[in-house]
């Protein structure tokens, strides 16, 4: 208790107080003293006050500017947006157009039904029919595996995030166990279709995805799914999950529909015209 009182009762450290007394007795503390002290003092208050209203104005007087090219720049982004979404709309339009010319004209020429399989091959058509349903996400905690240690990879200093290889082995296994057709995310893939990377995120054909990824896949549902779980590349995916606490779930559906390809491009294979030449 006396150590408390002494406390409350000298607050303030001796040595404190001993250099107050000091330079009270020796004129030095306080206010200043002299006149041009005063006016130094003075002047550096009032540059102060100028500085701070001639800040607070500006502010005031930008704010609307500031203001006004934000919404300018929304405006911009909303214009370009609807401008894309026509362009988009457009080339439906015609690629739809032109499918419908080019079946009308292989009808005539009695090779529709050969049609009709080319374009669900290439991915050039929409499809539908039984298959299986894949949803993969990243790991609820993306910084470490199921035991805390951190995700090892060779090109990213990563966590439990599912990467553009493991998107490539999951549609592998599914074209290996007997899809025959598959989208990510609404992409439909082809021959041509890339999976790539930048940065943490997934393209297909140069598109971002974003998880959770739902990989849609048209064949004989039971045996589909029965098949890629039990492949290589869907045990792959079980350690992904057991180890990573990367997240699935795979189902059977009745009826999928997946879109067509945005676009089938072929640069360099030609058609053989005659037998034995090119």
């Amino acid at each position: 208790m006396s150590l408390l009182t002494n406390v409350m009762d000298h607050s303030l450290d001796d040595g404190y107080a001993e250099a107050a007394a000091r330079k009270k007795a020796d004129g030095s503390g306080g206010m200043p003293k002299t006149v041009r002290a005063k006016l130094g003092l003075a002047a550096g208050l009032v540059l102060a006050a100028l500085v701070v209203t001639v800040g607070a104005a500006q502010a005031r007087v930008a704010a609307p500017v500031v203001a006004k090219e934000r919404e300018e720049l929304v405006d911009r982004i909303e214009g370009e947006t609807s401008a894309a979404d026509k362009l988009e709309k457009s080339v439906d339009e015609l690629r739809d157009d032109v499918n419908t010319r080019r079946r009308e004209a292989l009808e005539k020429s009695g090779d529709g039904d050969r049609t009709d399989l080319v374009g669900i091959l290439s991915g050039a058509v929409e499809v539908h029919g039984p298959g299986v349903k894949l949803v993969v996400n990243d790991a609820k905690d993306t910084g470490t595996d199921a035991d805390g240690r951190p995700r090892g990879t060779s090109g990213f200093s990563d966590t439990g995030r599912l990467r553009d290889r493991d998107m490539q082995r999951v549609v592998n296994g599914l074209w290996e166990s007997g899809a025959e057709a598959i989208s990510i995310n609404g992409q439909r893939l082809t021959a041509l279709s890339a999976i790539r990377a930048a940065g943490d995120a997934i393209l297909v054909d140069n598109r971002p995805l974003v998880p959770p990824y739902t990989v849609l896949a048209v064949g004989d549902g039971a045996r589909l799914s029965r098949g890629f779980q039990d492949s290589a590349d869907g045990l792959y995916l079980h350690a992904l999950e057991e180890s990573y606490g990367i997240r699935t779930a795979i189902s059977v559906a009745d009826d999928l529909k997946l879109p067509a390809a945005p676009s089938v491009i072929v640069r360099t294979a030609q058609p053989i015209t005659e037998k034995g030449t090119s």
